[in-house]
């Protein structure tokens, strides 16, 4: 049975986004699993007030929520990226099954990270979404490998435009921003300097 999980940032005993989350997991439901209830997960999270900083995980399925986990969190340092290329590599929803992703995240080498190329144009870290910052405005890939709630949240703030983001584009451009549940715009930058074109 395939399981799914959404991820969301506690803050100070608060989950964040709610709304973003919820509507991914109602998404992935309904192709997956289309005639099981979806749960709330306001019903489903219960973060405590000394939760400062925290990542709940929450793995579901057909049956609905079947797992809860709290941790404290720690950012991971990333300096630098590696351009890997995958055509085929499908991660629409966010899936336990995370095979496709560490494969490519094997390519690495010295890099911190990488950052996959999919038809000629960029998607995602293996972790994240991202940002592209071309001097003007933070561009984000039209077409990434997942939708992600943070990169959700911005666009419908207008914090960032989609664009289809070419490998040309990025080493043009001055520095690149990880985002995801966890990570806010601006909170792991990566100048262009430091991305390896090892396709």
């Amino acid at each position: 049975m395939q399981q799914f999980v959404e991820t969301i940032k506690i803050e100070d005993g608060k989950a964040l986004n709610l709304n973003f989350h919820q509507a991914r997991m109602e998404r992935t439901m309904r192709h997956f699993f289309a005639d099981a209830p979806v749960p709330a997960l306001a019903d489903v999270l219960s973060p405590t007030p000394d939760m400062h900083l925290y990542k709940a995980r929450v793995v579901y399925g057909g049956q609905g929520v079947e797992d809860v986990q709290y941790a404290p969190y720690k950012m991971r340092e990333i300096r630098s990226l590696k351009l890997v290329e995958d055509n085929e590599i499908d991660y629409s929803f966010k899936s336990t099954d995370r095979a496709c992703l560490n494969s490519l995240t094997a390519q690495k080498g010295d890099c911190d990270e990488v950052l996959i190329v999919k038809n000629g144009l960029l998607t995602d870290t293996s972790f994240t979404n991202i940002a592209v910052f071309d001097g003007e405005r933070w561009l984000t890939p039209k077409h990434p490998l997942l939708m992600g709630t943070k990169r959700a949240s911005l666009l419908e703030k207008h914090v960032l435009k989609e664009a289809d983001i070419s490998v040309e584009t990025l080493m043009n451009a001055q520095k690149v921003s990880l985002i995801n549940a966890m990570i806010d715009l601006g909170e792991i930058e990566i100048t262009t300097q430091m991305v390896n074109q090892g396709l």
